[in-house]
């Protein structure tokens, strides 16, 4: 059985820890905030942009020429994982991780290569059988639109010099403070916008100069949109998840200090009463 001064030692350490986590969650609910305001801000400039494309798609005949709709046999795939660079926030990196495993599994029959985006990814990944075309780390879990634009340019550059024949980002588009959702999208190539039954053609659109130097003009600042998106999704995930982490670990390190506070009291309580069936006795004893 443990001693008095044991139990206390345990006590304080506890109470730091709680005091540790309890620091990370504010912080956590800090970033959540700004993470959440960014994503707010760009969820309705990604759904214009969407809105444009299917415009101007509706309105050029059907005849896009643009590289980023390329459809080709698909003799390669990239995968682009995004994940955080710390840990500490629950199951959101394992939860990334395996279904990027399962995605790998499910595309073995052709070559597949990955595209890590924060450290715990790259670091899983570092260790397997598959090829790592490209690293981003360091991203301190917030939105850097340099270091968006560079992940941007490598991937577009990679499918439009035929490296590369599809490319898919799996992220967690945010949800809620205790909610996000495991996500896919094509990233590369743009399919086709599809007109959904009783929707109004524009058909009235004059190009000018041209189709051509419309969509080289315009799709550049669509794949930024969509890998922005991605990114502040992640995010704002991210530290809603640690937020979380740190908030059930203060709880936890709270209940364990008062058990452990309740059993030094029971403890101390029966040492003193041995003292004083001890003085007693030995008073007892000196009558006799």
């Amino acid at each position: 059985m443990a001693t008095l001064r044991e139990v206390k030692k345990r006590i304080r350490t506890v109470e730091s820890t709680m005091r540790i986590t309890k620091a990370m969650e504010m912080v956590a609910a800090a970033n959540l905030r700004r993470a959440q305001r960014r994503v707010e801000q760009t969820r309705p400039y990604s759904a214009k942009m969407d809105e444009m494309l299917s415009h101007l798609a509706t309105g050029s005949s059907g005849e896009i020429t643009h590289p980023y709709f390329e459809q080709r046999p698909v003799k390669k795939k990239t995968l682009v994982v995004v994940t955080s660079d710390r840990g500490l926030c629950g199951s959101y990196n394992s939860t990334v991780i395996r279904k990027a495993m399962q995605w790998l599994e499910d595309n073995s029959a052709v070559e597949t290569e990955i595209v890590t985006i924060g450290r715990k990814g790259n670091d899983f990944f570092d260790r397997r059988p598959w090829p790592i075309a490209g690293y981003w780390g360091d991203w301190g879990g917030a939105l850097d639109y340099d270091r968006a634009r560079e992940v941007v340019g490598f991937l577009t550059e990679r499918f439009v010099d035929g490296q590369t024949d599809e490319i898919d980002l799996m992220f967690t588009q945010f949800l809620s403070t205790v909610r996000y959702n495991l996500t896919r999208e094509r990233f590369l190539p743009v399919a086709g916008p599809e007109i959904e039954e009783g929707t109004t053609v524009h058909s009235e659109y004059i190009f000018e100069p041209s189709p051509e130097a419309i969509y080289a003009a315009l799709m550049p600042g669509y794949a930024m949109t969509k890998m922005v998106k991605a990114l502040a999704e992640s995010f704002a995930s991210e530290h809603g998840s640690r937020m979380m982490a740190m908030g059930n670990a203060t709880t936890n390190a709270k209940e364990m200090a008062q058990t452990l506070t309740l059993d030094y009291n029971k403890a101390r309580q029966g040492q003193i009463t041995t003292e004083l069936l001890e003085v007693i006795s030995g008073a007892e004893a000196l009558k006799g």
